[in-house]
């Protein structure tokens, strides 16, 4: 079997990332936590992985970024979806 390459396993963090967010905007914490536990802990995304993905989909104009206080009380960048980020899940899930 093939190994995946860098631009699909890339493509499937953008896209596990999106539908996070589709829900509700939340802090690089949080959607690393989600992911771990939509995924039933198969799935486990370091910080190195997912901070450069947000970024990337940040700059693509697919999330916008926003200072908020985290549950714990604490200064947290959190993120959501743009429209053009709505209407790329949307293209990707179907």
């Amino acid at each position: 079997m093939p190994k995946p390459t860098h631009d699909v396993l890339r493509g499937t963090l953008d896209m596990l990332i999106l539908r996070v967010l589709a829900q509700d905007p939340m802090h690089g914490w949080g959607i690393s936590e989600r992911i771990q536990q939509l995924s039933r802990d198969v799935l486990q995304v370091t910080q190195g992985s997912l901070y450069p993905a947000l970024h990337r989909l940040e700059k693509r104009g697919l999330l916008t970024s926003f200072w908020g206080t985290s549950s714990n009380n604490r200064r947290a960048k959190y993120y959501r979806l743009t429209g053009a980020g709505e209407k790329a899940l949307g293209t990707e899930e179907e």
